[in-house]
């Protein structure tokens, strides 16, 4: 959330609620979202840091708000996260780890923890397939991110059967 909340304040300043909306607007329901809570949080922590200053705004009718800006320091760590590569293989999935590790503990076995995974999945594909035959496209950001999560998943239903055409 620390990186997300900086890059919109690249813009401008804004306060968390605005933020909040901002990232909705942007991401879609199909994020899922942070509280407001989280947000002020990680804005208070980041101010904690140095990456951006909080200064307090007087409003007549309503409490004072804080409205949050990006520091140079902060611009400096958002562009160091926009030049670095997300490279996170997926070798520490715990999905894996059980499969791996249930005949060592006769606890669990692998066909049928294969199986479990392989609904579950299936379910959340369903799920995300009313997404996208609902989505309009009127939020072309969205929508790539029910694209790619139902790639993923289908390269993962992909998985489960060489994982079980393996341990058969």
């Amino acid at each position: 959330m620390r990186l997300p909340l900086l890059a919109l304040l690249a813009r401008g300043p804004a306060h968390g609620y605005e933020l909040k909306q901002d990232l909705e607007q942007l991401l879609g329901a199909e994020y899922p979202q942070p509280n407001v809570g989280q947000i002020y949080v990680t804005l208070g922590r980041l101010a904690k840091s140095g990456l951006i200053e909080g200064e307090e705004i007087a409003q007549s009718s309503r409490p004072n708000k804080k409205v949050y800006r990006l520091t140079d320091a902060g611009r400096e760590a958002l562009q160091v996260w926009f030049e670095d590569t997300s490279d996170e293989p997926r070798v520490r999935d715990d999905f894996f780890m059980k499969l791996a590790l249930a005949p060592r503990t006769g606890l669990a076995d692998q066909i049928s923890l294969i199986n479990t995974q392989r609904r579950q999945y299936l379910k959340t594909m369903r799920n995300l397939s009313k997404l996208a035959a609902a989505d309009n496209r009127d939020n072309p950001i969205a929508h790539l991110l029910v694209e790619g999560a139902i790639l993923h998943l289908q390269a993962d239903l992909d998985w489960l059967e060489r994982c079980q055409e393996e341990l058969e």
